[in-house]
This record gives structure tokens, sequence and C-alpha cells, in this order.
């Protein structure tokens, strides 16, 4: 604690102003004396000698004679061995151990340390006495689950430093001193495995920023082939409730193509959080046959808890991805949902009883979303390994209304719009992406003029069913009909998957490329169909088939005998490849 202390003169909701005397800075941590316990808050506004602090707790009891004692320290999390697999809160304690001394219901002004300070690791030394470093260089390394966690220079080391003294290779606690650094004016500085970092502060310890470039494989046919996200770029999944935007999330989290899975659980509901918490253990880790939560934090801040805290939960999770992105890791982090994040900014901008700006929220709305999703990115870091730290974030808009703030400042800065569709969940399309409004300005796995030939059948597609609401089917031309068929053929064995299956839910990037060519081959043909109640039957026998053929194992004998049925019911209707088709299908081989 410093010297600076204050008093509470009023009380908002879960604001409390504060008179001081002293020196406080913003987003400071602070304590409210109140019933024996201590209050954390964050300082978020000053005004003269009057502080605004958003209280991380309950303010039930905190009147104007409470007094307040400031920290010195800015909001911030504690990095180090031991994070993966753990539970936290917004503020970083360890739910289940929270749980141990709390019982079922949370206590007011319990704290707990993010990391275990008594268990042993395993150090390996890698840097040398007398070597120079800087803020996030390797000094030496640990084992941590599937990976060799990187022991750093602290990242608010400024300067370069010389190593006077190095631990040798053994066992050692977190808290103990594993090198002694000196300074460019001579002051020695100890270091442990693991120190704290400001949650708002972006860590910039590397060389280059890289532009986003390499595809981030989720093996969700429908994203990694039409609207793909690239490791280290962002995302957003908007959509009413109940269209399936945790399944997503957690298809996502078992297949991505990346080393660590950070779950940021901004303000959903209890229930949510809670299917998240018990079936994570279960998933299997497609690449360890382990429990996925090896490679897994999961950062909880439900609806039920303070509303003030969601804020900080995302900046956690988003802190301690850049961390591991350092090691030269690839990291996703999953923010579900911002909405709740933007409501909360909502209530304590209208308790600084600041300007509103649309429906209420806060005029800096758009920036505050935008400087989050600014800290993803692919970098070069100085040892010359890469890291990325890839943002996804879902957004729960009323009524699935994508034109409110929150969905709107989303899509100003992400780099792809996956928004579900009522109206396809209500069909049990799922993903229930909509392959219309959906976007991605990032490249897809297959090759670009092959993605836009499907995509405009389907547009096409689309259009033709919206006529038929109107005209029937009988006032629509043999030709239009085949087009509508064709579209729903390619909804229903590509853009659908069943996330339920353990070979349909995960689609390889081969498996993708090879079964797309047999899917532009059927879209790009002509078939000697002359009714429409042939042409109808033809296409649920040719999908049933390619059904059958994505429940295979690819390229399994099994695979193979529906690829076999698959061809034979196309040779038995006089299919022939069309020029345009077949010119693309040439073109990218």
């Amino acid at each position: 604690m410093t010297d600076t202390k204050g008093k509470v003169v009023a009380v908002n909701g879960n604001m409390v102003s504060v008179e001081f005397d002293g020196r406080v800075s913003l987003n400071e941590v602070g304590y409210v004396k109140v019933d024996g316990k201590s209050l954390k808050g964050e300082v978020i506004r000053i005004r003269g000698n009057t502080a605004q602090m958003q209280i991380y707790e309950m303010t039930n009891g905190i009147s104007t004679d409470c007094t307040v004692e400031f920290t010195g320290d800015l909001l911030s999390v504690e990095v180090g061995p031991g994070l993966l697999g753990q539970v936290y809160d917004g503020l970083q304690n360890p739910l289940p151990l929270l749980a141990e001394h709390s019982g079922y219901f949370l206590e007011r002004g319990v704290y707990l340390p993010a990391l275990d300070a008594e268990k042993k690791w395993e150090f390996t030394p890698t840097a040398k006495e007398g070597a120079k470093v800087c803020a996030g260089d390797a000094v030496g390394t640990v084992p941590e689950g599937p990976f060799t966690h990187k022991i750093q220079v602290p990242y608010g080391f400024l300067g370069t430093y010389t190593i006077k003294k190095l631990a040798k290779a053994g066992s050692y606690k977190i808290h103990d001193t594993i090198a002694t650094l000196v300074d460019e004016k001579g002051k020695s500085h100890d270091i442990c495995m693991s120190f704290k970092w400001p949650v708002k502060r972006a860590v910039n310890c590397y060389a280059e920023r890289l532009m986003p470039k390499e595809p981030m494989v989720t093996k969700v046919r429908l994203i990694d082939t039409f609207f793909p996200v690239a490791k280290g770029g962002t995302y957003c999944i908007p959509g009413p409730f109940g269209a399936g935007k945790t399944v997503l999330q957690h298809t996502t989290s078992r297949n991505a193509d990346v080393d660590i899975v950070i779950i940021a659980a901004c303000g959903e509901r209890a229930g949510e959080v809670v299917e998240t918490l018990t079936e994570f253990p279960e998933l299997k880790d497609p690449r360890t046959g382990r429990s996925l939560m090896e490679r897994t934090i999961i950062i909880c801040n439900t609806s039920s808890m303070p509303v003030a805290s969601r804020e900080a939960s995302c900046y956690t999770g988003v802190t301690l991805a850049e961390y591991y992105r350092q090691m030269g890791l690839h990291v996703l982090l999953l923010a579900d949902s911002t909405s709740r994040w933007a409501q909360a900014m909502r209530e304590m901008s209208g308790r600084l009883e600041e300007i509103p700006g649309e429906e209420a929220f806060p005029a800096y709305l758009e920036s505050t979303i935008a400087s989050f999703y600014e800290r993803a990115g692919i970098v070069k870091l100085r040892d010359g390994e890469t890291g990325s730290v890839t943002i996804g974030g879902t957004v729960s808009p009323a009524g699935g209304n994508f034109e409110e703030p929150v969905t709107q400042a989303t899509l100003k800065v992400v780099g792809a719009f996956h928004g579900l569709s009522r109206e396809r969940s209500d069909a049990r399309r799922y993903p229930s992406i909509d392959p219309l409004d959906s976007w991605s300005k990032y490249h897809s796995v297959i090759k670009a003029d092959l993605v836009e030939y499907a995509r405009s059948l389907y547009r096409r597609g689309a259009e033709v069913n919206s006529m038929m609401k109107v005209v029937g089917e009988e006032g629509t031309s043999l030709d239009d009909f085949i087009t509508y068929l064709k579209s729903e053929f390619l909804d229903a064995v590509y853009m659908q998957q069943d996330s339920f299956d353990e070979t349909e839910g995960a689609s390889s990037i081969e498996r993708q490329k090879y079964v797309f060519r047999k899917v532009i081959e059927i879209l790009g043909s002509t078939f000697a169909i002359t009714e429409k109640d042939e042409a109808r039957t033809f296409f649920n026998q040719l999908r049933q088939n390619f059904i059958d053929m994505n429940y295979k194992v690819f390229q399994s004998a099994e695979f193979k005998a529906a690829e076999k049925n698959l061809d034979k019911t196309l040779k038995d209707h006089g299919t022939e490849l069309g020029e345009e088709a077949k010119a693309l299908l040439k073109d990218g081989e």
C-alpha cells in the first residue's frame, strides 16, 4: 500500500467517489474498508482530489465514513508457470480454490493467489551468465503440460540488462530467485519465474509485427472454405440467442490449429458457463488424446457476478494470450460475449454522468472495442520465432438486430464476420452462419475462383427460392429449379456439418480440398433430366450419397465405396461437366 489515503464521499451502485490526499493514477487499484473486509476497486476517473472507483464486489454497506487504501499498482495479472488448465474469475482468482474457501456462495473481499506458490518446477537455464537480455527474452524454461514454458525477463524492464547470476538446473518455486540482472546504471534486480503485468497495457516485446496471412484451420468447412480466419486475425460471431454460438465455440476450441485456447466468459449466463466448465475437461484433445483443459484457460465472469469485472475478464484473457504469444505459441482467445461487456460500459458511463451516445452506450464504445481487438496479431520475436493471438468475439444483439451499436462497432475492426441466422438455426442447419451475409478479408484454404463460383451459384439459388415463394414451383423453369436444387445440395453436403460426429465434425484441409472439387464438378455439370420430379429425386439421392461419404474416414475403403456410389448416380443421369467448371478445376490443379 502507498501513503495515499482516501475517504468515500458518495456511492452510486458499484461506483464510489473517493476524496484522497496524495498521488493517485488512472487504473490504479484501491481497497475500500467495510465491515472488516477490503473490497477491490479500480480508479476510472480523476477530477482534482476526487477519484471515481468501480468496485469489483457488491457495494452493500459502503458509506461515507469508509476509508480507502491505494496500492500504487495498476490492475494486473500474475503470469508464470501454472496458468494452463486453470479456471479464474475476471480478477484472476482461481475459482476452484475460492469454492473450497467459501463454499457455494462467494464471499466479498476474498482474493487468492493466481498461481500455486508451493509447487516446484523443473527449471533449465537457456541463457548464460554475462549475456545481454531485454524485456521478454527467455533466461530458462520449465515444462508445462505439452509445452515448454519460457521464463522471461519481466516486460516492465526497460533497456538492456546483463545476467550477473543464473540459477542452475533444478526444482524451484515460482517466487524463488532464478536470475540476478544488472541494468545499465549498475543496479541489480532479482527476477523469479512469475511477475505481474497491467491488463490494459499491450505487450510489445517483439521485433516485428507481421500481416496475418496463414489460415487458422478450424476444420469447420463453412469457415475454412468460405469465411476463413487467419492466425493473428480477428473475427466476430454475432447472432440471436439459441443460434449455436456456444457449440461453434466448443468445436473451434477443440479443432482449431492453435496451441492454446483461452475462453473469457464476460457476462454470459451462468448456465452456459457451467456447461463449458463441465464439458471441457471431458473433451478429448485431437492432438494428444488427453483432456482439452491441459492447453486451455477459462476466465469466468457470469451475468450473476458484479458487472464491473466483465471488462476486467476480457483484458485478463488477452493479457494471458499475449504472454503465451511471447513464447512463440499460437493462441486463440474466445470472448463470449462482448455485448455484456458493452452493457457494463454503458452502466458505468451512466453512473459517471457522461454524455450518452447511440442507445445510451458511451461515445467511446467504438474506440474501446477497437483497442481490444487491436491486441490480436502475429509477431516475430527477437529470437526469430513467430507467435500469434487470434481473437474471436461473440456478440449477442437483442432480437438478432445486427444494426445495433455493439455489432456495428465490432464489424469496423474485425477481419471476418460470421453472422448467425435465426432462420438457419430454426431449420436445424448448423453451423447457422449465414452464407449470404457473412464475409471475410482473409485468404481461404481453397482457390478463390472456386469459392466464388460456388458462392455465386448459391446466391442464384437463393434468388430462385425467393421467387418460388411467390410464383410457386410450377411458375419456375426447369433450369432455375435445377439451380435451386444445386444450391440446396451445396448447403446440405458442404455448408452444414455435424459437430457431434468425430469424423464429420472435423474436416481436414486435405479432405476439404478433395471434397470441394467433387462439389464443384456437380455444381458445374448438366444432367439428362427432363422433369422437376426427376430432378428432385436425383438430387435427393445425390445428397444422400454425398452425406454418406462425409461420415466415412477420409480415403478409407468405406469412403471409396461411398464415392463410387456417388459416381454411379452421376453417370446414370448423363452428367456432363460444363466448360466454365472444367476451366476452373483445371486451373486449380
